[in-house]
């Protein structure tokens, strides 16, 4: 579906924002069955902090049947006892065209998630390519219109990133992240627009959103260059993950603290929904972490 909207200034004179079109949309996801904080792998976690591993569900529940009601398919996995973290999905892998590529944790806590992720690939017809290098899948692994942006800094290794042009074939932008509370790609960008489309008649542009003190200065250059037009979130939005959201082109869901990237949102054209993830956030996660997109097979 496309959605073209008008924004009327107090002059009466009207602007026409971008048309914008919701993709249907595959994720993989996993119940927080077994949520909790009990060790520490990245700034949010604090595991003196108490959890409520019913809300993570009932919060989780929310998201999972919002994509429904937008009219995705949502897939599950089974969640493991012992690995709390499996609920960032995103996290399990990276999927393009059929092809599956496995992430290969940097900590041990997490390592034990890769043959369960392997598995679920593999029965569900991916082509599956078990990794040498240290990568944490589609948190560090933003598909941009052809291009595969990749970030590195403190979990995907800049090894990963060759591998994974690899094996996609596909040219890969490396981009460095230099803040530890955005220590995956997926908390400092958001891909609004999945595949490229055309915005009122005009040339194809991907859309992106992004936060600048997140990345050194080499980085920034490349996003600027790259992404003339992206959307520049605040630090105030960052800090709250407001860019761990999950959009398919129109309707983009983001976490309800991220006020200032709600209104930027709704001036481009696009349909934000607020989604509280608080809890999982005690994690180190959001509404993006929690989604893994499947492209190609059934």
């Amino acid at each position: 579906m496309s959605f073209e909207n008008t924004l009327s200034t107090p002059e009466t004179t009207t602007t026409t924002v971008p048309t914008r079109t919701a993709h249907h949309r595959r994720y993989l996801m996993c119940k927080p069955s077994h949520f909790t904080v009990n060790y520490s792998i990245n700034p949010w976690m604090e595991p003196s902090k108490p959890t409520d591993t019913a809300n993570a569900v009932a919060q989780w529940q929310k998201l999972h049947d919002l994509y429904l009601e937008l009219g995705h398919d949502v897939e599950l996995i089974e969640p493991l006892a012992g690995f709390p973290d499996m609920v960032y999905t995103a996290n399990g892998g990276f999927l393009i065209d059929g092809r599956a590529y496995v992430p290969k944790f940097r900590f041990v806590e997490r390592q034990g998630e890769s043959p369960a992720f392997a598995d679920w690939f593999r029965a569900a017809g991916y082509d599956t390519v078990i990794p040498e290098e240290v990568n944490e899948g589609e948190g560090d692994f933003l598909l941009v219109g052809d291009i595969i942006l990749a970030g590195t800094g403190f979990r995907s290794t800049g090894d990963s990133h060759r591998e994974v042009g690899e094996v996609f074939g596909r040219e890969v932008v490396s981009l460095n992240l230099v803040d530890p509370r955005f220590y995956h790609l997926d908390t400092a960008i958001a891909v609004l627009d999945p595949v490229q489309g055309t915005e009122n008649g005009g040339p194809e542009r991907a859309n992106i959103a992004y936060l600048p003190g997140a990345f050194d200065d080499a980085s920034r250059a490349i996003l600027e260059e790259r992404f003339p037009d992206a959307i520049l979130v605040s630090d105030e939005d960052g800090s709250v993950f407001g860019l761990n959201s999950a959009s398919d082109g129109y309707n983009v869901v983001i976490s309800p603290r991220a006020k200032g990237f709600d209104q930027q949102l709704r001036d481009r054209g696009y349909n934000p929904i607020m989604v509280d993830l608080s809890e999982l956030l005690l994690g180190g996660g959001g509404i993006k972490c929690c989604t893994l997109e499947l492209r190609g097979a059934k």
